[in-house]
């Protein structure tokens, strides 16, 4: 007798995808169990705890205040704030002022932050969520679970889906906010609009970069009012569309003002006194050309919260001109390839093959379609492809290229895209379902091997991730992650060597058990660093700092520079008495006052380490601590020839090294 085919009810399929997309978020924050505090984590909580427990949004204003406000909820059973009498609250420090509240004090640091993340993975449990429910409208149960599973099992999201941060946060909003609009124009009702509304305020609180959903919506309001006008003449469709749009702009502006309690001033009024902003806003509204009347007069009105005005100027103050790095290029205003470089090396090659199998076909339907046809088939995945033109065509003139993170609302129009290829997960067709199948797989297997370190992910284009800190860093690759993992290097390997770190990020290296010597390092946080000279010993740099992306002496090692290092160069063994010996201080400090010596030891120390750092990209490191933190044994020999030889001996040296590592 003829078996009878399985059949499972919708049910059991929505509750399989909610059981795969809960699985993804448990991949992904237990990776970071091993993962120490990355760089704007520690800003993100504790901006979002003031905003919480204080009523003061002052903190971080530039992040969005809703995703800062859910991490930092489980903190609400933490420790209460540090003083609020304290200088780095009162002029909004927020490094200094989260490094007080989590390291300086007596609470379970790394329970509240994993709590944080666990909050921020339920969101890109959603995300998943939206993208398996997205594709199974357009290509059924098959595809759904394509989708899903390609997106379950991404790196980058399996990344940042885990850090309490407002990346993956503002991702769901996008897809969220571009389908509710949709749908909304497509369905006339009030339920329908109202969910639209919401959904589009509550991205304006997400992340400020939720300005590009104007255009996006103004697009898709387009292409759905020419496709009403052939029936309903333009008159009826228009007038709904300005009613709407008029509900949408209200709705938006209410949501804006109650995540800021209904208040104009950015201070709790019981804490106003002596507080202020981080920067003034007479900083911030500097060269910033016509947006600058605009900030004027919508603060003098009083249309929007002052936090809300001052994140926004901040935003684009700060994305004019950004510190970048690429192959070994750098920049202040980035480059027109970062993006898609950045896509290209750290998505798997499966996910790409899969991307330029999709392309094929569809340019031979399109080929095999008359225009009218192939605009029909497209109609219904309008927002989709509006969202993702119009987010690369900004992304490729952005100035901002710190992270591929930016582009990461651009991944999920893919992943649905991607539920085409579920027709070819089928027994009737063994060829197509063993390729799709195989694809899968790999993509899958990519995502495992690098666990748990997928913020570090990089496919074999770039060399593997082992090479990844050659080609990008930052938050493509080193956001200060991996302090854990090499506090247990030193243990097993190191542990009577005297060791150095120069490192990037938030975390403390101190409570991870590190005890070095510190380089320097970015944000400068915690204890001042005294002053040291150099010795044989262990180097420890984070893959940031060793390509001196945010340093004022990026770039190659000048003629100029090399001179002024020189100069300085003898005052070592002065500023070494000047920072050790009092008696010897109060001396010098009759020669120069007390800012100069300082000036002197932080250009020198600058420098000193500039030139280290370019011996030490040629030398192969010992070990490469979840690929973000590379490790150096250098003997005293080394150290004295990177750091104390002349420019000829030390051009030499670098010359016999790169030959010596290929």
């Amino acid at each position: 007798m003829p078996r009878s085919a399985v059949t499972f009810s919708s049910g059991f399929l929505a509750t399989l995808a909610v059981l795969l997309a809960l699985a993804h978020a448990i991949l992904a924050v237990t990776a970071t169990t091993e993962k120490s505090m990355t760089s704007d984590e520690i800003a993100h909580l504790i901006a979002g705890h003031s905003y919480n427990t204080l009523d003061d949004y002052r903190l971080q204003p530039e992040n969005g205040n809703l995703p800062q406000r859910w991490a930092a909820l489980p903190l609400t059973l933490a420790a209460p704030l540090p003083p609020t009498s304290l200088p780095v609250w009162k002029t909004a420090d927020v490094w200094r002022y989260g490094h007080r509240f989590f390291y300086d004090q007596a609470i379970p640091t790394d329970m509240f932050v994993f709590a944080g993340r666990a909050m921020i993975a339920l969101f890109s449990a959603a995300t998943g969520l939206l993208v398996f429910f997205y594709s199974r409208t357009h290509f059924g149960w098959r595809g759904a679970f394509f989708s899903l599973a390609l997106f379950a099992f991404c790196p980058a999201f399996l990344a940042h889906g885990a850090l309490a941060t407002s990346d993956v946060v503002m991702t769901f909003f996008f897809l969220a906010a571009v389908t509710a609009w949709w749908r909304h124009l497509e369905q006339p009702g009030f339920g329908g609009a109202a969910l639209s509304a919401t959904v589009l305020g509550l991205s304006c609180v997400a992340k400020f970069s939720a300005v590009i959903l104007g255009p996006i919506f103004a697009l898709i309001a387009v292409v759905w009012l020419a496709g009403r006008v052939r029936t309903a003449g333009w008159c009826p469709p228009l007038l709904r569309l300005v009613r709407t749009t008029a509900v949408h702009v209200v709705a938006v502006w209410a949501i804006i003002w109650m995540f800021y309690s209904f208040r104009f001033a950015a201070f709790a009024p019981t804490l106003a006194d002596g507080a202020s902003f981080n920067h003034g806003w007479g900083w911030m509204l500097q060269d910033m050309g016509w947006p600058r009347k605009v900030f004027i007069f919508l603060r003098e009105w009083r249309a929007l919260p002052d936090a809300f005005l001052y994140g926004s100027a901040f935003v684009l103050q700060f994305s004019q001109q950004r510190g970048a790095f690429l192959n070994g290029d750098y920049s202040l205003t980035g480059w027109v390839s970062f993006f898609p470089y950045t896509f290209l090396v750290k998505t798997t090659l499966p996910f790409l093959l899969l991307i330029l199998a999709g392309v094929v076909v569809g340019f031979r339907s399109v080929k095999a379609s008359d225009i009218r046809t192939m605009l029909t088939r497209l109609r219904p995945f309008t927002p989709l492809l509006i969202l993702f033109g119009v987010y690369w065509a900004t992304s490729l003139t952005s100035h901002l290229n710190i992270g591929h993170r930016h582009i990461l609302p651009t991944y999920p129009v893919l992943f649905i895209a991607a539920g085409a290829f579920g027709t070819w997960l089928d027994f009737r067709r063994p060829f197509a379902a063993l390729l799709v199948s195989s694809l899968t797989v790999w993509h899958v297997t990519e995502s495992t091997f690098i666990r748990p370190h997928y913020l570090a992910y990089f496919n074999s284009v770039a060399g593997g991730p082992a090479n990844g800190w050659r080609h990008l860093v930052d938050s493509s690759l080193d956001w200060g992650q991996d302090l854990p993992g090499l506090a247990q290097w030193l243990h097993r390997h190191a542990k009577n060597e005297q060791a150095f770190l120069a490192y990037f990020g938030t975390g403390d290296p101190a409570h991870e058990g590190i005890r070095a010597t510190r380089l320097p390092s970015l944000p400068e946080v915690g204890p001042e660093r005294p002053w040291h000279p150099l010795s044989a010993g262990v180097y420890c740099l984070s893959a940031t700092m060793l390509q001196h992306v945010y340093s004022s002496v990026r770039g190659n090692w000048s003629l100029d520079r090399e001179a002024e290092y020189q100069t300085l160069r003898p005052l070592e063994a002065l500023l070494l008495a000047y920072q050790h010996d009092p008696i010897r201080r109060a001396e010098l400090l009759h020669d120069a006052p007390e800012v100069k010596w300082k000036t002197a030891w932080k250009r020198y120390e600058l420098l000193r380490f500039a030139r280290l750092s370019h011996f030490l990209r040629v030398k192969p490191p010992i070990a490469n601590i979840g690929y973000s933190i590379l490790v150096f044994r250098l003997s005293a020999e080394e150290v004295a020839a990177a750091t104390g030889s002349s420019l000829k001996d030390w051009s030499a040296l670098i010359e016999r090294t790169a030959s010596a590592g290929n």
